[in-house]
């Protein structure tokens, strides 16, 4: 399916985990298709990058579930610090380790998982409705019970992907975008090509085949669908590009490369750089 047809199964006021990590093989192409569309109100679950600074200029967030939001390269989210400060949605900030737990649990379709991550930090003095439980056994150990983190729709990008929905990543990690998957009760899986199913282990190792057809509802092909984030080994983050987003305002950024469809984002932002 298209970008705009992925984005058009959302609906206002859902909870949707957008796959990567920072600067990093984010699904942009599908943000940039949900940004041209009405939806809004949502609950999004991510390790934050320029998804988050987006949606978050944009008003379409009510509440973020986040362990950070970073450019990578330059280090807080601009556009995600300025709706913060002007107090532009509701934040729930978790540590990276519970935040991986929360999709495990919710992958495995269990109401929390037992996590030391947290304990004697300040999350749970900024989480107040985080709970502890001890173990039954010998140890008695207390641990954090961070709940699932359930989505009703994960959004990701890898660099390969049949049509049938398994995805496969080329570069050093793969960023928990499975876990985003099955999470969720629809996974839409943008790539930079689709191939036949009997390519995806030419390229490299099996253990690559990241997400399984059975967590997939649509593949979109995206040539160039992460940038201006990194999509290694295909290529790397568009720094000057990302310069201009970080240090322009979002009304002009806005209008001048968001305001038209995917092909009109490239041609504005290969003018641009």
């Amino acid at each position: 399916m298209s970008a705009d047809e992925a984005v058009s199964r959302l609906e206002s006021g859902m909870t949707v985990g957008i796959g990567g990590w920072g600067s990093r093989r984010k699904p942009m192409a599908l943000v940039r298709a949900l940004l041209r569309s009405p939806v809004t109100d949502l609950t999004v679950v991510s390790y934050g990058g320029p998804d988050v600074g987006m949606l978050a200029a944009a008003g379409r967030i009510r509440r973020l579930v986040a362990a950070f939001a970073t450019l990578d390269s330059i280090p807080l989210e601009p556009h995600y610090r300025a709706a913060r400060e002007r107090g532009a949605f509701e934040l729930t900030e978790v540590d990276e380790a519970m935040f991986m737990w929360g999709l495990r649990a919710a992958a495995h379709r269990l109401p929390f998982l037992p996590v030391r991550a947290g304990l004697g930090s300040d999350v749970m003095r900024v989480n107040p409705g985080l709970r502890t439980v001890t173990s039954p056994y010998e140890d008695a150990e207390t641990f954090v019970a961070m709940p699932a983190l359930r989505l009703d729709a994960a959004l990701v990008h890898v660099n390969r992907a049949d049509r049938r929905g398994n995805g496969q990543y080329l570069g050093p990690d793969p960023y928990f975008d499975d876990l985003f998957c099955e999470a969720a009760d629809a996974a839409y899986v943008s790539c930079e090509r689709i191939v036949d199913t009997a390519e995806l282990t030419k390229e490299a190792a099996p253990q690559s085949l990241l997400i399984r057809r059975h967590s997939v509802t649509g593949v979109v092909e995206a040539p160039h669908g992460a940038h201006f984030t990194s999509c290694a080994p295909d290529y790397g983050r568009d720094e000057a590009f990302q310069r201009r987003y970080a240090t322009t305002p979002w009304p002009e950024f806005s209008a001048r490369f968001l305001a038209g469809d995917e092909q009109a984002y490239r041609a504005a932002a290969g003018e641009a750089t």
